[in-house]
């Protein structure tokens, strides 16, 4: 390598905040790199909901298509923006120790609600995410769910300005960014599920550069890869797409070990799904891959059935495959 290495990121404040911290780390090793930034489609577009959209990549594709073309030597994401299956050519190299993975209660000025359950009737909650409306409607059917999109500072703006009542946002993104004082309270597993992959960070790379793969797999943390491939494994087996409601987390627990929990359900949160299972800690790819089999004999079929033939609409985009929940 002649010059820093070329990191690939998004321009967004926290995707730069992710990138900056796989620069540090690279420091760290005597490795000098660059930040080189994108606009991606999906910061492009913010008037539409991100399930509407229905491509792949929406923030990922630009840095995806350089990175392929040498203009940059690795890329870093949130993984929980990554489809499940590599494009040809390039591998996740790196997975940085992964940030709380919950999602935030987060609530407008004079709302003393400190959790969803003591938000009043009516109340309106703000979430861009299929995962997250699907939840609310089960939790609280009660509750008017709004479409709310924008990086984070947005989203805290039309919080604050009295857009919704409440918010639900990734606690990760919010304490990366010095915000953690606006949560309000967190939403815990298994009764609440985040995203596959919710709070890591992925570093992308060629999968021929020798060189690169070298330096940059020292900074694989290697709990967090245990964790994020066990819930992926469930969101790719299930093959749901953007347009269905798919939750994963991975617990400790005192009788079990370590425990993959996951759902499925419909939009509109009439029918939900769970499981959990122990994890195998030499293949948790194996069992990702057997709790969505169990998720889907349990009912979660019918209801992967029943959103692949209704027609698309405002909230629910054409099948997309192993395509994950989208960050901002």
């Amino acid at each position: 390598m002649t010059g820093p290495l070329r990191i690939g990121t998004r321009s967004s404040e926290l995707a730069l905040f992710q990138a900056r911290q796989t620069a540090s780390l690279l420091a760290a090793l005597g490795v000098e790199s660059e930040l080189v930034t994108y606009t991606t489609i999906g910061d492009r577009i913010l008037d539409k909901p991100l399930a509407a959209i229905g491509e792949k990549g929406l923030f990922t594709a630009e840095l995806e298509a350089d990175l392929l073309a040498g203009r940059t030597d690795c890329a870093v994401h949130s993984l929980k923006d990554l489809p499940t299956a590599d494009p040809e050519g390039l591998i996740v190299v790196a997975l940085l120790e992964r940030e709380d993975p919950r999602d935030a209660f987060v609530t407008r000025p004079g709302i003393a609600a400190t959790s969803l359950a003591e938000l009043p009737e009516g109340a309106k909650v703000g979430t861009s995410s299929l995962r997250r409306r699907a939840q609310l409607r089960a939790l609280r059917p009660d509750l008017e769910v709004c479409e709310l999109r924008g990086n984070v500072g947005t989203r805290l703006r039309k919080i604050d300005d009295g857009q919704v009542d409440a918010a639900l946002l990734a606690a990760a993104g919010l304490r990366r960014l010095g915000l953690g004082h606006r949560i309000v309270s967190l939403l815990d597993a298994p009764d609440w599920l985040g995203a596959p992959g919710q709070g890591a960070i992925a570093v992308q790379a060629r999968a021929h550069d020798a060189a690169m793969l070298a330096i940059l797999r020292q900074l694989d943390h290697a709990a967090t890869r245990l964790s994020v491939t066990a819930e992926r494994a469930l969101l790719a087996t299930l093959e749901g797409g953007c347009q269905v409601p798919i939750g994963a987390a991975t617990l400790h627990e005192a009788e079990y070990g370590l425990m993959l929990h996951g759902l499925v359900a419909s939009v509109d949160g009439s029918s939900v799904v769970r499981g959990g299972l122990p994890i195998n800690v030499h293949d948790p790819a194996a069992s990702g891959r057997e709790l969505a089999h169990q998720l889907h004999a349990a009912g979660g079929a019918g209801i992967l059935e029943e959103l692949r033939a209704a027609p698309p609409h405002p909230a629910r985009a054409p099948r997309a495959e192993s395509l994950p929940e989208v960050s901002q």
